[in-house]
């Protein structure tokens, strides 16, 4: 591990930082407006984003954050999620979950049907009319809106060229390979729209996306964090802030759009947990291997196996907070294509939420950056 050094203070001494912070973004569709309450929740406590990395929708929100200066972002960040749902708005309603989870499944079937503005949008002719390979025969949707959206929201010159890194994920169709585009590091590459509707192009709703002769789909079918990415690639102390749309434990199906909703978290958070757990582990071996070599007589340090172990082991500290959706009891197995402006707003008033309540149990991660140690904590789940 790096020598340790003083942390940095985040403004009115919320927690301390370590020299670098990163946000890392899950897909999840219309469940990423609470990765958006989280952000405005983290920059109100004065944590500045170093990085951010993101899959999916997780890698709009990456894009929009990185592509604007600090007090532009959630402003531009409200701007794309009121636009998303604007053809859904909130109208009064009996504040009941049977009434509420109707109203759920209807907004989801008005997107089905009709598409998200600025999204996504239905094709006129059914995909098995089309001609063979055209990007009207490989999905049931055009996403190509999403495009002049981000051009709208997302200045590429300061993403590419600013101070906060970007990094979204997306799969090679034809090898089956992960790949990541990076605005930053020894992979660098610009960063466009492209690189964005890549990583959220999810099939057989939205078309592959080509890119320098390549064709990608959504990184979400392979992993849907980018955290493997972000700690192979770290390069100082860190702190991650890990926003996880789906959770891995949850309640018994009992109906079949539970079972729907309950399949959906346990594929798109099984990977999640599995990075999670590998890369502490991995950790772990490599402290205990560290403190092995520490025992060794110091004439032995020069040895060429002795040293490149000593190279092997070495690693900075990271400290992973999770920050994970909760469902609500009506959110069903639609919940990921719901784009009603009632419900982007309680996710986004629910990631505001889990920031504040993170930060009054914080102590415990503030111990550790300031020791320099490394730990995952999930300061919600009780």
């Amino acid at each position: 591990m790096a020598d340790a050094e003083p942390a940095r203070a985040a403004k009115g001494g919320t927690m301390p930082l370590p020299d670098e912070v990163a946000l890392v973004l899950q897909g999840g569709g219309a469940l990423g407006s609470y990765q958006a309450g989280v952000y405005q929740a983290l920059a109100a406590a004065g944590i500045e984003v170093d990085r951010v990395a993101g899959i999916s929708i997780g890698a709009v929100n990456a894009a929009i954050i990185a592509g604007n200066p600090p007090e532009r972002r959630v402003e531009r960040l409200r701007a794309f999620w009121e636009g998303v749902s604007a053809w859904l708005p909130s109208f009064p309603i009996w504040p009941d979950d049977n009434v509420r989870e109707f109203i759920h499944e209807w907004s989801a079937a008005h997107v089905a049907t009709f598409g998200v503005p600025g999204f996504f949008t239905p094709r006129v002719m059914p995909p098995m009319f089309a001609e063979p390979g055209t990007p009207q025969a490989l999905s049931f949707y055009d996403g190509s809106p999403l495009r002049q959206t981000l051009d709208s929201l997302v200045d590429w010159d300061l993403l590419n060229e600013g101070p906060v890194r970007l990094s979204v994920g997306a799969v090679d169709i034809e090898s089956g390979n992960f790949e990541y585009f990076d605005s930053c590091g020894p992979r660098a590459r610009r960063i466009d729209a492209r690189h964005i509707m890549a990583s959220g192009a999810l099939p057989p709703g939205l078309p592959p996306v080509e890119i320098d002769g390549r064709w990608y789909w959504d990184g979400g079918i392979v992993s849907n964090t980018p955290l493997g990415y972000v700690l192979d690639t770290q390069d100082a102390d860190m702190l991650v802030f890990q926003v996880d749309l789906f959770p891995a434990a949850s309640a018994f199906p009992h109906t079949i759009m539970d079972v729907i909703a309950r399949e959906k978290e346990i594929r798109f958070s099984s990977r999640t947990r599995q990075v999670s757990n590998e890369r502490l582990r991995l950790r772990r071996e490599r402290e205990a291997i560290r403190k092995v070599l520490a025992k060794l007589p110091d004439a032995m340090a020069d040895d060429p196996d002795v040293a490149a172990l000593a190279e092997m082991a070495r690693e900075y500290s990271v400290n992973v907070v999770q920050l994970i959706y909760r469902a609500n009891a009506w959110e069903g197995g639609a919940r990921d294509y719901e784009f009603s402006a009632r419900t982007m707003n309680e996710h986004w008033a629910a990631g505001e939420a889990a920031v504040a309540e993170t930060m009054t149990r914080s102590a415990l991660v503030a111990r550790n950056i300031v020791d320099g140690k490394t730990a995952a904590f999930d300061l919600l789940n009780r």
